[in-house]
């Protein structure tokens, strides 16, 4: 440590004696309803009193940039203002930053305070953030993970250090779904749980990403087959004026990046990533077995004309585990052993046609391939539990089209379609539940052909300068079972003269059961599709321009949910999560329910000046009504969360980052100790369903960056602690089968973490 420091001391002196290098700023703004270029739109930078004017294609460039980070804004007479912060101007290169500006009807006198900070989700106010790439990059505790950063929201329950699951307003892991660039991408994580969205490492390159947005309910209806939450990801663009490359060292991998033009119409960016964990680190202080894993990622962005844009998306991604017997015999909580083996790849192309003034419209046709391969052994007897064989293959088309009818009237419709082409080969060993029943044992051996189809629409209006409605609804059908489901959804938001914003949301939200509970059996195509209602109430208040308080009300309704009367007390798809796959349900039926209820208060501050950061907090309940009728906490009820999350940029070099997490303990069900012996098995005592709740969560991440500015290249250095003081965090408590008791398994203990990033 000391020497990294030195090392830092050393390099940063030398920089400092020489003149800052400089690099440039350009880009284009464009109408967001209905994506053309505006002529005249002011871009101004106030701390260096410099700006610049768009032309007729919308296209602005601002030159001679000193390196550091800015804060730009955008104005236009018409339109709301936008202020972008951690804008970074980097040596000898060009930054690219492209405005969406929306029309403003609004003609509000003596409006206390007028935002561009909050610009992103203006439009779609309901259970909305936004994070550009560079507040992901640098969060504490997300090691550039995407999935991580959210791990600050309220909405958010906080289950366990080692997966990135987002489990929002009471929601599973699977009920989540991500859009890259109208591309739809099942899973952003390395080692999911199959049909799952969850996993420990992200897969996503930061650097590529311009900003997110992610919706925790009440959703538009361009979105389907999802329960909880979307996140809409938008890539940047390659250079368009040369070759440039970066390399990355971080806990997540060692890396490189190279982007550039291809001609004067298009340009790439291609990326790859390699875990190192394996060469470095004991795999007994891991807690059994190192990941194996890499990813690439490939964009290519093709202008046909000022009207036409075709864009080539490709995520990769491989997964090796192994976990052997001789060392699964050294840690405590293993009681079985094996190889979990995974590859995802999604490829897509994006069209985008401006086919009038007033409309626009993306297409996308995309192939997703994915293939999972798990076997598992009982580490008491040697035996075979799970053999699991799944290869699959999904077509997607996907047609979003936007209509602006004038300043008032807008419109959102389109289509999807996706046919399935998957083979699942499963095999369960016959095994004793968690009751300490016999389950016999399965074989499944299925070709599944399947094909969905759902349309959509929705109208934005405004009522008059303070009241805007969106109305809408999808219908959606699914071959296999023949569902056909009918999802209105409805939003309004009312701004008041004095700063206040009150916004509320209902609608139902479908989603089909994973394809590995379906192909079990038969019967199982009679069951009805599982769906929640949304009910959300807000209000909002802008504190000053760059500081905004919001406070949320929700309820989820849950119906349709898979129960078995073999396994009366459990909640079917919570288990499926907990457990990390799919069992075998001999019997099920759909009388399944359960209700998310909460509040939320969020205090977001945006980088005006040298401070930023977030205090948000929440309370809730999460329950679900059992085979037998009887209510329980689910398993992710943390009930209490509160968090702290910020920074100060102490000047362009260097900056600091800190995140407190403090969640209420989860709900367990104890295990019955008498059967538990006598079976040597994790036998629950479901008389005390979920009645027992582990200690209570929190965790501190520090961080600190330097940056180095050199003639034509720039290097970030940071150093992070996550749980800085090393809180013993319990996940789970577990049967030990060759102690024959119960043992604790431990989150993440206090984890220091050097990376960097160098730009050349």
């Amino acid at each position: 440590m000391k020497r990294i420091i030195l090392i830092i001391f050393l390099i940063s002196s030398s920089v400092y004696s020489q003149n800052k290098p400089i690099g440039k700023l350009e880009g284009k703004v464009l109408d967001a309803s209905n994506m053309n270029p505006l002529m005249g739109a002011n871009i101004f930078i106030r701390s260096l009193s410099k700006g610049t004017s768009s032309n007729e294609n919308g296209e602005y460039q601002i030159n001679e940039l000193t390196v550091g980070t800015y804060k730009v804004e955008i104005s236009y007479l018409g339109y709301d203002k936008v202020t972008k912060t951690d804008v970074i101007i980097r040596s000898d290169r060009t930054t690219y930053l492209n405005i969406h500006l929306n029309p403003n009807s609004v003609k509000i006198k003596d409006v206390i305070v007028e935002s561009g900070y909050f610009s992103e989700v203006e439009e779609k106010p309901v259970s909305t953030i936004n994070f550009s790439s560079e507040e992901i990059r640098r969060a504490p505790g997300s090691a550039g993970d995407v999935s991580r950063i959210l791990f600050g929201l309220p909405s958010l329950a906080k289950v366990n250090d080692s997966q990135n699951s987002l489990i929002v307003r009471g929601g599973t892991p699977i009920e989540n779904s991500f859009y890259i660039d109208n591309i739809e991408i099942p899973n952003i994580n390395h080692y999911p749980v199959e049909g799952s969205s969850d996993g420990p490492i992200g897969i996503l390159n930061v650097d590529f990403i311009e900003d997110v947005n992610f919706f925790t309910g009440g959703f538009s209806s361009i979105y389907g087959n999802r329960m909880s939450s979307i996140m809409e990801i938008s890539y940047r663009e390659g250079s368009k004026e040369k070759f440039q490359s970066q390399l990355n060292l971080s806990m997540q991998g060692a890396g490189g990046a190279i982007e550039g033009p291809i001609s004067e119409k298009a340009n790439y960016m291609l990326s790859g990533n390699i875990a190192y964990l394996d060469l470095i680190i004991d795999e007994i202080a891991m807690g059994g077995a190192i990941p194996r894993y890499g990813d690439a990622q490939l964009k290519i962005v093709y202008d046909i004309n000022q009207n036409n844009k075709i864009t080539l998306l490709d995520i990769f991604a491989l997964d090796k585990l192994n976990f052997s017997y001789e060392t699964a015999l050294k840690v405590d909580f293993a009681n079985s052993y094996g190889d979990i083996n995974q590859m995802s790849n999604v490829i897509g192309i994006n069209w985008q046609n401006i086919w009038c003034k007033k409309g626009f419209s993306n297409t996308s046709l995309s192939q997703t391939y994915y293939e999972y391969f798990a076997d598992f052994y009982g580490i008491e007897f040697k035996t075979l539990e799970m053999d699991s064989k799944s290869i699959g293959k999904d077509l997607k088309l996907r047609n979003v089209n936007h209509y602006s009818i004038n300043k008032k009237h807008s419109l959102e419709f389109g289509f999807e379609s996706k046919y399935n082409f998957s083979n699942y080969n499963l095999f369960l060993n016959s095994t004793k539940n968690s009751l300490g029943n016999l389950v016999p044992k399965i074989r499944v051996d299925k070709n599944l052909r399947t094909f969905q189809f759902g349309i959509f629409a929705e109208h934005s209006f405004r009522l008059n300068d303070n009241l805007k409605i969106t109305y809408g609804g999808r219908l959606d059908y699914s071959e296999y079972n023949g569902n056909l489901n009918i999802s209105p959804r409805m939003s309004l938001s009312y701004k008041f003269n004095n700063g206040y914003t009150v916004t509320g949301s209902a609608g139902i939200f479908t989603q089909d059961i994973p394809e590995n509970i379906l192909v079990q059996n038969k019967s199982f195509k009679e069951l009805k599709t599982p769906k929640a209602n949304h009910f959300i109430l807000g209000v909002s208040k802008m504190i000053t321009e760059s500081t905004k308080l919001t406070v949320e009300s929700y309820i989820k309704l849950y119906e349709n949910f898979p129960l078995s009367p073999l396994l009366p007390k459990a909640f079917i798809l919570d288990e499926a999560i907990a457990s990390r796959f799919y069992k075998n349900y001999e019997i099920l039926n759909d009388n399944g329910q359960a209700t998310s209820k909460g509040v939320e208060i969020v205090l977001q501050k945006k980088l005006a000046e040298n401070f930023y950061g977030m205090i948000s907090g929440s309370y809730s309940r999460l329950e679900y009504k059992d085979f037998n009728g009887d209510w329980h906490d689910r398993i992710f009820d943390n009930q209490i969360n509160f968090n702290i999350d910020g920074g100060y940029i102490f000047n362009d070099e260097w900056e600091f980052k800190v995140r407190w997490i403090y969640a209420g303990g989860v709900p367990y069900t104890p295990f019955n100790l008498e059967k538990s012996k006598e079976l040597n098995m994790a036998v629950l005592d479901y008389s005390r369903v979920n009645s027992k709740r582990l200690p209570d969560y929190h965790s501190l991440n520090l961080r600190i960056d330097k940056r180095f500015y050199f003639s034509n290249s720039s290097l970030i250095v940071y150093l992070s602690m996550w749980n800085a003081y090393n809180r013993k965090n319990i996940a789970q408590y577990q049967w030990d089968k060759k102690n024959k008791k119960v043992v604790v398994q431990e989150q993440w203990k206090v984890i220091p973490i050097f990376g960097l990033e160098y730009k050349f």
